[in-house]
């Protein structure tokens, strides 16, 4: 096993990043195979243990090769804030450092790895009641209404939002209902970083668009043969609030909409399947504007370029079979 404290320049972490279905759980596990380093998951949905199947979580077999952490540890009826995601891989982190085990962050939530590498807002745990209530008048009164009470409450969160952002602004709503203060003002008081982005070796995957999209929808269809039907029937079954994230899953909308009789199969398939595409887009445009700072690598040339870029002391640490 390598010693992390031997990398070059200080280099504390990797973050592997890149949209989805790109091949970054592959990319990762070859790496921590070939550093006895740790896997820590950086996706906002692969942290609910009711969503295995349908947002591609590692299998198990993968999990028995190399130590996968903060993967299926939340409960669908939670919200796993990026706050609460951050204050876990902190305990994660300083484990890896204490077992001399190289962390390797990987997933594709950008506001994941904004907080590992930019720090986060400092904002407090909503109680459970005022979050409940929002969710209650959202349903009754309407987006538009909260958003106009919001305009009034806290106008420089409100003219940021488009006016049917309904998570985003009930989420404001409560945030100043809660504390009184508003969003930009938690935003000022931020939490520092967990990795300062010159103590990390960051790379986001970029492979073709044509060939990516056309993975996600050979995936989709996988997913459903493996079960995936299954287990968001499972998850509706407990009627849970529509607008908590493990309901958002990419699929799961559509899919809850055909177990209700609503559209046929292969129409969730598809809305599924349009609904990965549209999000891979959008993170292609997120990392390159927010964390410009994360090297854009062919998926074919990423292991080359993790060995080169790690350059680890070569005291036992095997990075040859990562090249291979």
């Amino acid at each position: 096993m390598g010693d992390v404290s031997n990398m070059s320049g200080g280099i504390k972490a990797v973050l592997i990043a890149g949209p989805t279905a790109s091949g970054k759980s592959a990319l990762a596990l070859a790496l921590a195979e070939a550093t006895g380093g740790i896997i820590i998951n950086t996706d906002s949905m692969q942290v609910y243990r009711d969503l295995r199947i349908i947002t591609a979580r590692p299998t198990p077999d993968d999990e028995m090769r190399a130590p996968h952490l903060l993967y299926g540890y939340s409960d669908a009826a939670m919200n796993c804030s990026a706050g609460a995601w951050i204050a876990d891989a902190a305990s994660v982190l300083d484990k890896a450092y204490a077992d001399n085990r190289l962390p390797i962050f990987t997933g594709g939530s950008g506001l994941y790895f904004k907080a590992l590498t930019r720090g986060l807002s400092a904002v407090p745990p909503i109680p459970q009641e005022i979050r409940e209530s929002i969710r209650a008048r959202l349903e009754q009164d309407g987006v538009e209404t909260l958003h106009a009470e919001l305009a009034k409450r806290d106008f420089a969160s409100a003219e940021k939002l488009k006016p049917r952002d309904r998570s985003r602004i009930a989420r404001a709503l409560e945030v100043i209902e809660a504390t009184g203060r508003s969003l930009t003002d938690w935003h000022r008081d931020g939490m520092l970083p967990l990795l300062p982005a010159d103590q990390t070796v960051g790379l986001f995957l970029d492979p073709d668009r044509d060939d990516l999209y056309a993975r996600i929808d050979r995936r989709f269809s996988r997913m459903i043969e493996m079960g995936a039907l299954d287990e968001v029937a499972a998850l509706a079954a407990r009627n849970l609030n529509p607008l908590l994230p493990a309901m958002k899953a990419h699929g799961v909308p559509a899919l809850i909409r055909h177990l209700a009789g609503d559209i046929r199969l292969d129409e969730a398939i598809e809305i599924g399947r349009a609904d990965t595409r549209h999000y891979a887009k959008r993170q292609f445009t997120w990392f390159r504007h927010q964390l410009p700072e994360f090297e854009w690598i062919a998926p074919d040339a990423a292991r080359a370029w993790l060995s080169h870029a790690l350059s680890l002391s070569p005291d036992g640490v095997k990075l040859a079979s990562l090249s291979s």
